[in-house]
């Protein structure tokens, strides 16, 4: 028997121990989680197969003994055991403890880079119609078949990817997505949505499957999201909340900062009542000008995002939810994330594209295997310019540094996904997108030199004792 085969056998045969001891260690942490949580923590820190993981699971551990927040977060995060169940193995034991280890072997052998997850459409139809929509310019017409995406989970999973992210379109107009979620248990699927078709049914299939958590976009209150998103659609999202929540589902909200929204989506009224519906995490995006009615006067200005820098860390340490900010957080991920490097974007064309909102391509996974994109030269271009900036907080080669975005593409020979899409490489778009990031650079670099100087300071300190 070959070594390779060896090594196989027995990584299945650790995954299948610790998958049946995580799945004991789950019907122990619902009895009482606040006590159990730190002894499920210390259980996982012994089976992670790398220190670099062991040192993360020790640092949430002493995170959460230490931090009330976190502490109520937990204690406020009633779970569905079945959710609960699905949501431990698959991260933890899947994408996490086997999957990181597992793409760096494979990236090495392979020659390329696998990241860590995928964003994927597979259905550009949508039963709404919001104001500057990212993907309002791609037809209404494509989709991905679902036995390519149910290839494609296979692909993933050969790589050590169990996580997948889904958007569109509106992913509950796809027809096949709740039997492709229970066709790959094994997996974790986000999902983000606009929440309008979760009714009780689906809900009770969500919460059924237990891998399905739904990120629900919001564009702040009641006035705010209807205008965007049309009459009655806030209501709707409160009732599917309510609806996720009283069957112990996991869910988020998904909130686009704009000029105009900016203070209410990030107050403390705001924070709290999506608390209260049971909100446990929140991706924030920046109104970015690509799509459908694209407007300036949206982009939220150097000002408010220099508000939003300081802002959000401070409700991450004073409120009991977790955020992330995708622009303003380069500093925790040493730059862009997309391009292939951690994330990448699949159309409901299947076109291969850098991020979300960066429409260009050059290859289309319809046609060539997960494996062969991955090599494709558009990432190539995109990877070997990472960071665009040494000021983390400006991480962005379209808003930040777009400069980069035009050397990329003209590098790669890729081509725009849908008509206009070229705009933000010349023309007066190109001209704002110019103006705004060399204004952003000189107010945001203060901030994070003082930053950088506070954990060189802590690692230094760290090291001494």
């Amino acid at each position: 028997m070959s070594t390779k085969k060896k090594s196989k056998r027995f990584e299945a045969a650790e995954r299948f121990v610790a998958k049946t001891l995580l799945n004991q260690f789950v019907r122990y942490l619902t009895k009482d989680p606040m006590k159990n949580v730190p002894q499920v923590l210390s259980f996982t820190e012994k089976i992670a197969p790398m220190e670099l993981h062991k040192e993360m699971i020790r640092s949430i551990k002493e995170r959460f003994m230490n931090d009330p927040e976190l502490q109520e977060w937990a204690e406020n995060l009633y779970i569905n055991p079945n959710v609960l169940k699905h949501s431990v193995v698959n991260w933890v034991v899947n994408a996490v403890i086997f999957g990181i280890p597992g793409r760096a072997q494979l990236s090495e052998e392979l020659g390329i880079h696998i990241p860590t997850f995928m964003l994927v459409d597979p259905t550009s139809a949508c039963n709404l119609r919001c104001t500057g929509c990212w993907a309002g310019e791609y037809s209404k017409k494509d989709t991905i078949s679902f036995e390519r995406m149910d290839r494609l989970c296979e692909e993933s999973k050969e790589l050590g990817m169990y996580w997948m992210v889904i958007s569109g379109g509106e992913p509950f107009c796809y027809p096949h997505l709740i039997e492709l979620a229970g066709k790959h248990r094994d997996m974790i699927f986000m999902i983000y949505t606009n929440g309008t078709l979760i009714d009780d049914d689906m809900a009770d299939k969500i919460a059924e499957l237990g891998n399905i958590t739904p990120a629900i976009s919001l564009e702040g209150w009641k006035e705010q999201t209807d205008a965007r998103r049309g009459v009655g659609v806030y209501d709707k999202v409160m009732a599917a909340m309510d609806r996720l929540k009283e069957r112990g589902v996991i869910f988020g909200a998904s909130v686009t900062a704009t000029r105009q929204n900016i203070d209410d989506l990030f107050s403390d009224a705001f924070i709290d009542h999506l608390i209260k519906k049971g909100v446990s995490y929140q991706w924030c995006f920046h109104y970015i000008p690509v799509g459908r009615d694209v407007n300036l006067d949206m982009v939220i200005t150097p000002e408010q995002r220099l508000y939003l820098a300081k802002r959000v860390p401070k409700i991450r340490g004073t409120k009991p939810i977790l955020i992330a900010d995708f622009w303003n957080d380069g500093e925790f991920t040493s730059g862009c994330i997309a391009g292939g490097r951690n994330y990448f974007h699949i159309n409901a064309k299947g076109e291969v594209e850098p991020c979300a909102f960066v429409h260009f391509a050059v290859d289309n996974i319809m046609d060539k295997s997960l494996i062969e994109v991955l090599k494709n030269p558009l990432f190539k271009a995109y990877q070997k310019r990472i960071p665009f900036s040494d000021n983390h907080l400006a991480p962005c080669p379209m808003i930040d540094n777009p400069q980069f975005l035009r050397d990329i593409v003209k590098e790669s020979g890729a081509y725009p996904t849908h008509a206009g899409a070229e705009t933000v490489l010349e023309g007066d778009l190109a001209k704002f997108l110019e103006k705004t990031s060399s204004e952003w650079d000189k107010l945001s670099r203060p901030l994070f030199e003082e930053r950088e100087a506070e954990r060189n300071k802590g690692k230094k300190e760290r090291s001494i004792s």
